[in-house]
């Protein structure tokens, strides 16, 4: 017969939130990432904002191409309870593969997640925010993307965390401006390529 002791539910729960706290990026580790700076980080908040309509604890993940057009986004509320950025990845990657197909026979990437989330509290960064980072940076080398800006929306505006670029509109609690104020008519947009990352914004994007 074998003795022994099982975990106790301290120590598990010490283990896990160990784990949790290793799946997170802080942001002087996001600025030293090299991410890509958004050209147009208003026009791109706000196309989103009108398309997606966003409440807190809703996600938008976005995927744009070299030239900053839109070619796919989906818009989903998150489920986890606790911040933890293995169920923030699994959850961006099992909607980046829905709406748009990978790139990993690139050898190099040539297209860009950014996630816009919109969440309570301020600007501030948060460890949820720092989930959420380490969840998008793991799910764009799984899926051949680049991993772009991380852009929070509360109250008091938007906010590209680690760039200090922000705004006061649109908010969680603005009304979404039309999708005709942010991009150009349909019958102006070819149907697969446009110009201007807003005027992109009227292609088909999954919820």
């Amino acid at each position: 017969m074998t003795f022994g002791f099982a975990p106790s539910a301290a120590m598990s729960a010490g283990t896990d939130s160990a784990n949790r706290l290793s799946r997170m990026l802080e942001p002087a580790e996001w600025a030293a990432a090299g991410i890509p700076l958004l050209r147009s980080p208003r026009e791109v908040v706000s196309g989103l904002h009108a398309r997606h309509r966003p409440t807190p604890a809703t996600a938008v993940v976005a995927v744009l191409d070299h030239e900053e057009r839109l070619a796919a986004s989906a818009s989903f509320a998150r489920r986890s309870v606790t911040a933890d950025g293995w169920e923030f990845r699994n959850s961006l990657l099992a909607h980046l593969r829905r709406v748009i197909p990978h790139d990993l026979r690139r050898r190099t990437p040539v297209r860009t997640a950014v996630l816009l989330y919109c969440r309570e509290g301020d600007e501030r960064w948060t460890e949820e925010d720092g989930a959420w980072m380490w969840g998008l940076r793991d799910a764009c080398t799984l899926h051949g993307l680049r991993c772009g800006a991380y852009i929070t929306l509360t109250s008091g505006g938007w906010q590209v965390l680690g760039e200090g670029r922000g705004g006061r509109r649109p908010s969680s609690l603005s009304q979404p401006s039309s999708l005709a104020e942010t991009a150009l008519d349909l019958d102006q947009v070819p149907s697969r390529r446009g110009g201007g990352a807003a005027q992109a914004l009227h292609r088909s994007a999954a919820r």
